[in-house]
């Protein structure tokens, strides 16, 4: 953990012999997902949280799955975990309740990674093994989840990033960020970067006047 600002020095939130990958808050913030990969047969944990001004805290962890289930993701309600898995021998976009109760959904069904909840409570997306977005649609009854056939949501194929997350979904669910393939003439290497820009607001208002 390492505060938004910049100050300050990271701090360790759990401990490990093994490397573990964060990937998921809970919606409100009180819950952490990682995975943690160690020698095949990786675990899929979540940790509770508290924040006070120190920073954030954490509690003990807890295994949510024991198996290899990476990507993990929090439904926008907390009730969900969307998640990958290689248990049928290609990797496959999942979903249990939160906490597990056993039950479990494939939504892919052509090999999927990286899911994203929709905001609005009614859609999952995922991204295929050839970087193409995919959405389903998904409607849940109790503790049952039911989701529609997988649909293209773009034709547009996405960058490679070497396994790396390359996609990912606005906070209002209404775009999504991705690392598009550059385009170049034929026998030409492609070059790929990817630009950030800090202080944007900050920024234009150095250059703009105020009331242009």
């Amino acid at each position: 953990m390492i505060r938004s600002d910049g100050s300050g020095k990271p701090q360790p939130l759990t401990q490990s012999k093994n490397r573990q990958l964060p990937r998921s808050f809970a919606p409100d913030g009180k819950r952490l997902a990682f995975f943690e990969p160690a020698s095949g047969t990786g675990k899929a944990w979540t940790v509770p949280l508290e924040s006070d001004n120190a920073g954030l805290r954490a509690g003990k962890p807890e295994v949510f799955l024991q198996t290899q289930a990476n990507a993990l993701s929090f439904s926008s309600d907390g009730r969900w975990m969307a998640y990958v898995s290689n248990e049928s021998g290609t990797d496959q976009v999942y979903v249990r309740a939160f906490p597990d109760k056993g039950g479990k959904w494939q939504i892919s069904n052509r090999g999927g990674t990286w899911p994203m909840w929709s905001r609005n409570g009614r859609e999952l997306f995922f991204e295929t093994l050839d970087n193409h977005i995919m959405v389903a649609a998904y409607a849940v009854k109790g503790d049952s989840f039911a989701a529609d056939k997988p649909r293209v949501w773009s034709e547009k194929q996405l960058g490679t990033s070497g396994g790396r997350k390359n996609v990912d979904l606005a906070p209002d669910g209404k775009r999504i960020v991705i690392l598009m393939r550059v385009e170049t003439e034929q026998g030409q290497k492609a070059q790929s970067h990817v630009i950030f820009l800090e202080n944007f607001v900050d920024d234009v208002r150095r250059k703009v006047p105020v009331g242009k």
